[in-house]
């Protein structure tokens, strides 16, 4: 009798990660193909040379404020 529960926990057990892992992998392929989508409707746009000027004066402006504040700190 007590055999039979533990080999019924086992299939229970079985098929209740079975289903958890059928879900996941379910789920991973939905998502894949929601990106895609999205990808395609919605395409990321290419920075253009002004932006990369722009970032580094921005990327300068940072890194000055960084040296002030850590001058400020210590003074």
């Amino acid at each position: 009798m007590e055999t039979n529960l533990v080999i019924e926990g086992f299939k229970f057990m079985g098929l209740g990660m079975g289903t958890v892992f059928l879900f996941l992998i379910i789920l991973i392929f939905a998502m894949n193909g929601m990106s895609m989508i999205v990808n395609k409707f919605f395409p990321e746009p290419k920075p253009s040379e002004s932006t990369a000027v722009n970032t580094q004066n921005n990327n300068k402006k940072v890194i000055a404020a960084i040296t002030a504040a850590i001058k400020h700190h210590r003074g």
